[in-house]
């Protein structure tokens, strides 16, 4: 009999179908603003055309903003282009249950011309090059993402008619770590805890967080591919099981003035026979690739920012004292700091505070992993660790707008020689996209401050 939860194989499916458990099978893959974008196949047509065939996808998937606008600037879908399809091939090693949909599977799919090349702006395939990149050093990468979110007593139905304005958060006050603050949404906790462990992922724990209604349920590392793999899945499926109880939980970076929803990315290295290369006999207990991987996070934040806050609101979250970063700097356990070591021995890894809760996880351990090869292949030395508070230092500081980091983005070198041209300039004009729909809003605090007084 087949399993009936966690990761499926193609024949686990095949048993499932056969004996009425699963009748529909959700293709996703995921956008640029990490979403997961896809159709429902009957569990019949999936396993008889899409599994030997792959399915198809409009290419302006991988060309509009989060209003499901295609601006013009993309040059691999227009009007010019005809917006045609591309190929969503399945992955059949993503293949797993939804638990929180009755009789459904879902598998994510990798992004492919019609000739069979990858569709290189796709996120995924984006990770999947700095991946590969990494293997030609001999090295895998590991990950972690730490998503908060904030949950709230509307409906999505009901934010959306208030506008989303005067929403009542789940908790009234600070629950960081309180056993008793969190336990007044337990039940809605462990329903996401256990539905996650069904859908094949590992979850670790749940803990609340410092704004109101705020939480954290941890996800344990995987390969770098799985952990963002699992980590779109989460997000979704998160949403959707707040949605069915009524509820609603958003991970904007910075939801209100309190503290921001941070997605914290946790990487390490391994060589190809599964040992740790991170720890060795230097300072703090690092080998030198440690030292030059690190290095090259501390050389690159700046001009890759982009990667880890794309949205304008993102870059609300980086204010002096609010756990978010500021300053470019790393330090041992110091959460003041940009970039945070963490562990010892074969748990070393290095923890990126930068992207927010509205991150694309592809994008972000993507820019990771192209920060620690230029320091592995330029042997950059490390400087100093910080060991008082960040924010008070005189190191160089986090792009603080989306316009910065674009311009940032689009001077870098090592960006362009990371990712190529296409990938850049397809994401820029993403940018240029968000920046121009937002200068051309009015918005709420424009008609507070000027409705009457001016």
């Amino acid at each position: 009999m087949a399993k009936a939860e966690g990761p499926l194989s193609p024949t686990d499916l095949h048993e499932l179908v056969a004996d009425g458990t699963v009748d529909t099978v959700l293709v996703a893959i995921t956008d640029m603003q990490g979403r997961l974008q896809g159709k429902r196949c009957t569990a019949r047509f999936f396993l008889d055309e899409v599994v030997p065939n792959a399915t198809e996808g409009c290419s302006y998937l991988l060309g509009v903003d989060v209003e499901m606008v295609n601006p013009p600037g993309y040059e691999i879908s227009s009007w010019e282009r005809g917006h045609g399809d591309f190929v969503l091939r399945p992955d059949l090693g993503t293949l797993r249950l939804v638990p929180w949909h009755p009789g459904t599977a879902m598998v994510l799919a990798d992004v492919e011309w019609h000739d069979g090349t990858p569709v290189d702006q796709s996120p995924r395939q984006i990770l999947r090059n700095q991946l590969d990149r990494l293997a030609a050093h001999g090295l895998t990468a590991f990950a972690a993402t730490e998503l908060e979110f904030i949950l709230l007593d509307n409906s999505y139905e009901d934010a959306w008619r208030r506008g989303y304005r005067d929403l009542t958060p789940a908790n009234q006050y600070n629950i960081d770590y309180s056993v008793l603050g969190t336990s007044r949404v337990e039940p809605l906790l462990r329903r996401i805890r256990n539905e996650m462990t069904g859908a094949g992922m590992y979850i670790e724990s749940a803990k609340g967080e410092c704004n109101l209604g705020q939480h954290e349920i941890t996800v344990r590392y995987a390969d770098a591919l799985a952990a963002c793999d699992n980590h779109v899945i989460y997000k979704n499926g998160t949403k959707e099981i707040a949605a069915q109880e009524g509820r609603s939980i958003t991970y904007m970076a910075k939801y209100d003035e309190r503290e921001g929803n941070s997605c914290h990315v946790h990487v390490s290295l391994r060589s190809e026979d599964g040992d740790a290369v991170l720890t060795g006999d230097g300072d703090h207990g690092f080998s030198p690739l440690m030292e030059h991987f690190l290095a090259g996070q501390l050389a690159c934040l700046r001009e890759l920012t982009y990667f880890h806050a794309q949205n304008i609101n993102s870059y609300k979250r980086f204010v002096p004292g609010s756990f978010a970063p500021t300053a470019i700097g790393w330090g041992m356990d110091n959460r003041t700091c940009a970039l945070r070591v963490v562990g010892h021995g074969d748990g070393l890894r290095v923890e990126n505070r930068a992207p927010g809760g509205d991150a694309n996880p592809y994008l972000a351990v993507a820019a990771l992993l192209a920060a620690g090869l230029h320091g592995i292949e330029q042997e950059l030395p490390l400087e100093p660790a910080i060991t008082g508070n960040a924010y008070a230092s005189d190191k160089p500081t986090l792009p603080t707008t989306l316009a910065e980091a674009a311009t940032l983005l689009d001077r870098s070198t090592i960006a362009r020689h990371a990712f190529g041209d296409a990938v850049i300039d397809h994401y820029l004009n993403a940018a240029t996209v968000e920046l121009t729909s937002f200068n051309a809003a009015v918005t709420d605090w424009e008609r507070v401050r000027g409705f009457e007084r001016l």
